[in-house]
């Protein structure tokens, strides 16, 4: 025998076996190569680094000040975005069963102008009442960690209102979103995928073009969205008094708002009429006298303070990120808002003209 084979048999048999040996060899090659590419792909696998972007802890700091406040990571949020401001405030359900400011965040970037958004590739970020449910948290984000607001929401969509996939995000950059930093986007997110997890069926989101008080209600007078805003503002008034996110149906074109303690309104057309409801006495006098109050503050800085209309620049910028990039320039904003500086700051140049001012406080 020699490697196997008979020497001596006939021709046919000789090539036959040597047809036999020549598959052995063939296979026994293609299984190196198999065992080969395993060996790498164990390595490869070895040394991938697992994107846990979407799952990262609360930071400690954090978690303390909830503490101090009566709060835990499992307490529902509620958040606030302010347009004229460049600000975000997280609102968490505190041990007295009531609602109370957690933090506020500065953004980096919104895009736009003051005003709802109507159309696809208006550039305009959202205004109005949006829930975000679970489905809505993408942790796998082109601009890091985002969640999409809903638009359009019920109202929106009778309306006509077009677009898509408005989102809070990472990074420094806004094509109708709201972008606030991959650090303050991590916080936020992970501070609502607590409580969507424990059983919050889904976070109020209550997306404003300002501070809703008197001050700015008596600058913008002039504003043709102005209507609009004093609608969104009856929520914020139901909110103020309760310290509970509002209930939100819709009728005759605009948002309708009960408390949180009241039953939810049953769904139907939000351009319908509105029927009578009997809304909680005791809730709706403390709105009553919260916007008698309001409207008397308003006439009077009216008189004493001309009206604003701010030219068209493109939104905004939270000063503190203005500032970093009027002394250092788009590309180390970029450095410092997004991993590795990858997303680049959105129109610069429309930033660093940004007309709209810190917003004041006053009767928040």
């Amino acid at each position: 025998m020699k490697d196997g084979c008979i020497v001596a048999l006939p021709t046919f048999g000789r090539a036959c076996c040597e047809l036999l040996m020549s598959i052995r060899a063939r296979i026994s090659a293609l299984r190196l190569v198999v065992l080969f590419g395993l060996s790498l792909l164990a390595a490869g696998c070895a040394g991938v680094a697992v994107d846990d972007r979407g799952s990262q802890p609360i930071p400690a700091k954090l978690v303390k000040e909830m503490a101090a406040r009566g709060m835990t990571p499992a307490d529902p949020i509620m958040i606030r975005i302010y347009k004229k401001e460049s600000e975000l405030e997280v609102w968490k359900r505190n041990s007295s069963g009531r609602y109370a400011l957690l933090k506020t965040y500065p953004l980096c970037r919104w895009s736009g102008r003051l005003g709802p958004k109507m159309r696809e590739g208006d550039r305009q970020a959202p205004e109005g009442f949006y829930t975000v449910t679970p489905e809505l948290m993408n942790p796998r984000s082109q601009f890091y960690l985002a969640f999409n607001l809903g638009y359009p929401n019920n109202l929106e969509r009778a309306l006509g209102y077009q677009g898509s996939a408005l989102m809070v995000h990472g990074a420094c950059t806004s094509s109708g979103c709201y972008a606030m930093t991959d650090d303050g986007i991590a916080e936020v997110y992970a501070v609502a995928r607590e409580a969507l997890a424990v059983g919050q069926p889904g976070f109020q989101v209550q997306a404003l073009p300002f501070r809703m008080t008197p001050r700015n209600f008596a600058l913008h007078r002039n504003d043709p969205n102005m209507p609009f805003w004093r609608n969104l503002k009856q929520g914020t008034d139901v909110f103020a008094v309760t310290k509970q996110p509002p209930n939100v149906s819709a009728c005759g074109g605009r948002y309708r708002f009960t408390s949180a303690a009241e039953p939810a309104m049953p769904g139907e057309d939000p351009l319908a009429p509105c029927f009578q409801e009997m809304p909680d006495p005791e809730v709706a006098s403390l709105v009553a006298q919260r916007e008698a109050q309001d409207e008397q503050t308003i006439g009077q800085l009216s008189q004493s303070s001309p009206a604003v209309s701010p030219a068209y620049v493109d939104g905004g910028m939270h000063p503190v990120y203005r500032e970093i990039l009027r002394r250092s320039g788009p590309a180390k904003l970029a450095t410092l808002t997004s991993g590795a500086g990858k997303v680049p700051v959105s129109r610069p140049d429309a930033a660093l003209a940004d007309p709209y001012s810190q917003g004041d406080t006053d009767g928040e």
